[in-house]
């Protein structure tokens, strides 16, 4: 225990105390001052109250002892201090050229203090350099991953319809953060099949919506002006303490990149410049950058408008509620993927957790709302009551929780939702060369991180 409490004092020391090379415990910065600089001349003296000391020692000895007030030990540092300085004072007022260079460094120190109120915020600005439109709505895409689900998809697209009326959507895509943190293993190869398949899938879900809106990889926006994106992001990094990046969530055992991919989303932010963005609901990470930015904005940027920071996210589709543990996690049976094939449509929504009455965690009902196109008709035996229609949460809700709804009758409908959906996507991928290349690339990356962690 000894040993442990120990080396918890060198942590908390390391680089402060242990950088000394005399122990001081007192730290008073008079006697240091004293010490180091009053009698650092040959036979300097120091004069406190009528007593006129030769050496530190002395003088600290009666400083502790009380034979020297803190009041006196200061005015005698006063006294002492500028009968060291006089002689430099007189030269800047005598010497022409002395008295010269001060004004001009007074001049300098004046003009640095009080910079010109056009002066550029040296960022990337990519609606200066028509990459994007101005007053945008900022929708970033998610770090990949080699299983690119239906639930980023749905979460994208209702971020993207939160949009003002009339307001363009930017939907950014962070490629370079990606390796930073790391995902895909850093595979660039990976990383770009992954937005391959999701671009594709987006636009097959809701092509109207993906016509309008401007797609930005990170990577181009980034060598359109590469110099100033990456001062705005030292600078971010300058301005902040790690803690406030880290966040109350990260630990000090996970990756730097995490670090160093929040700050470039703030250079990514005031490089798009929006009037809004939309961040996912109920994430950590969402939340520390949103902060971030609100912050960079009001400290650093006045002269730029803060963007409204939207919290949003799209219906839990999961099919299964939280595992405690996800060594319990599968494929098979935990969410939808993207390039599913339409069979599966079937397949996992009859395991997909549904429990009578309980509308708190009931995936059919998500489902079936978001892609049924907002009318749900559950067709049924006139014994069993007849075809009813769904319009609206509120109703169907009401049904499965008096039971006038039963379970399989909801997942039937479900699953013949599921089918068409998967149907669409796949059906989108295999219509694209550049995408089924892309899916087969994902599968490919996956069978060598399963066997790499295999041989661990």
């Amino acid at each position: 225990e000894e040993s442990d409490a120990d080396a918890t004092a060198e942590e908390v020391d390391a680089g402060k105390e242990s950088m000394q090379l005399v122990e001081d415990k007192l730290k008073n910065p008079c006697l240091d001052y004293i010490d180091n600089i009053i009698f650092s001349p040959p036979d300097a003296t120091f004069v406190a109250g009528e007593t006129t000391y030769t050496d530190y020692a002395s003088v600290k000895e009666d400083f502790l002892s009380g034979k020297i007030t803190e009041e006196q030990l200061k005015r005698g540092l006063i006294s002492a201090l500028n009968q060291l300085l006089d002689p430099v004072r007189t030269h800047f007022d005598t010497d022409e050229n002395a008295k010269s260079l001060l004004a001009q460094v007074r001049q300098f120190k004046k003009e640095s203090l009080t910079p010109p109120a056009d002066k550029q915020i040296r960022r990337l600005d990519l609606v200066k350099l028509e990459k994007i439109p101005a007053g945008s709505h900022l929708v970033f895409g998610p770090l990949p991953s080699a299983t690119p689900s239906l639930q980023q998809a749905v979460d994208i697209l209702v971020q993207l319809r939160s949009a003002g009326e009339n307001q363009p959507a930017v939907l950014y895509l962070p490629d370079w953060t990606a390796r930073v943190c790391s995902a895909c293993n850093a595979d660039v190869k990976a990383i770009a099949a992954f937005y391959t398949v999701l671009l594709t899938s987006l636009t097959a879900l809701d092509q109207t919506l993906l016509d309008n809106v401007k797609i930005i990889y990170q990577s181009e926006a980034i060598l359109a002006d590469p110099s100033n994106y990456w001062i705005s992001v030292i600078n971010a990094g300058r301005h902040f303490m790690l803690c406030d990046v880290m966040g109350p969530e990260m630990q000090d055992s996970e990756s730097v990149g995490i670090v160093i991919g929040r700050l470039m989303m703030v250079g990514d932010v005031i490089g798009v410049n929006p009037t809004s963005i939309a961040f996912a609901a109920n994430d950590a990470g969402a939340t520390v950058s949103k902060e971030l930015i609100a912050r960079y904005y009001a400290e650093k940027l006045s002269g730029m408008t803060v963007p409204t920071l939207i919290s949003k996210s799209g219906p839990v589709v999961r099919l299964q509620p939280e595992r405690e543990s996800d060594a319990y996690k599968t494929d098979n049976d935990e969410y939808f993927l993207l390039d599913d094939p339409k069979v599966n449509g079937k397949s996992k929504m009859k395991k997909a957790f549904c429990e009578p009455g309980n509308t708190a965690f009931c995936p059919p009902i998500a489902l079936s709302l978001f892609f049924s196109g907002g009318e749900i008709v559950i067709k049924r035996s006139e014994e069993n009551g007849g075809d009813v229609t769904y319009k609206t949460l509120e109703e169907i809700e009401r049904d499965f929780t008096s039971g006038a709804l039963h379970p399989g009758d909801l997942k039937a409908f479900a699953a013949t939702t599921m089918v068409a959906t998967l149907d669409k996507l796949s059906t989108a991928i295999k219509a694209d060369a550049d995408t089924t290349k892309a899916s087969k690339a994902l599968k490919q990356f996956q069978k060598k991180m399963a066997k790499s962690k295999g041989k661990k």
